[in-house]
């Protein structure tokens, strides 16, 4: 025999209404806060594009659109092994190399910066290119104004084929070094080359200035 009245029941069914959307609220801000916390946090070079912000720019709205199976072969295959390589194009980062690019990052792994979820920007094959001349400009976003110790700087050798060979350090030419970078959002720099043409990929080592973390990415480029 129950000794709650009817209009106390309903009373507590519609005190219970307000807590239970304060509660889903606040679940949805806090998946909203996780989920854009790497957003916040790092950077990518966006000229010339590397191969996950490239993919990010031009398919990122339009993920699923059919069309890039046969528009754009390589970042539909990125796409399907691990999205998420797109979603995190600003977080290419390893924390505490002490400056042992070469001796921590095997062959095959460049692109990546040997980070596993990222494997797929690892694979040849015919990635759209940015067209730049001998001289070029880098520009690099960073979202969190990191500032950088400094900047590395390859080439891919002419004669290496980034539609059917995998980089290793072997296949590099070491252009430069730059100095220090004071933190800001968006930093650029200058790059001279010579003697290159055709399809190459821009190799670039980032050394944040804030912690010990080396962010290292591929940018493809047509040479005119």
């Amino acid at each position: 025999m129950r000794n709650q009245s009817p209009s106390t029941g309903r009373s507590r069914s519609v005190l219970r209404r307000p807590l239970q959307a304060l509660v889903m609220l606040f679940a949805v801000v806090a998946g909203a806060l996780a989920w854009s916390a790497p957003a916040q946090a790092h950077g990518t070079i966006v000229n010339p594009a590397t191969r996950a912000y490239q993919c990010w720019e031009k398919w990122g709205s339009s993920h699923t659109n059919p069309a890039m199976q046969a528009e754009d072969p390589m970042c539909y295959q990125a796409f399907q092994a691990n999205p998420d390589t797109m979603w995190n194009w600003m977080s290419a980062l390893r924390d505490g190399l002490g400056g042992q690019f070469e001796a921590r990052t095997p062959d095959g792994t460049l692109c990546s910066n040997n980070i596993a979820r990222n494997a797929s920007l690892n694979k040849p094959g015919d990635w759209k290119a940015t067209n730049v001349s001998d001289n070029f400009t880098v520009q690099l976003r960073d979202q969190a104004s990191h500032g950088a110790d400094y900047f590395k700087v390859y080439v891919s050798k002419q004669g290496f084929d980034p539609k059917t060979q995998t980089l290793g350090w072997g296949n590099l030419d070491f252009i430069t070094q730059t100095g220090r970078f004071a933190p800001a959002q968006d930093i650029s720099f200058n790059v001279n080359t010579s003697g290159y043409s055709g399809h190459h990929i821009v190799f670039m080592i980032w050394q944040a200035s804030h912690l010990d973390q080396a962010y290292m990415w591929c940018s493809d480029v047509n040479f005119g």
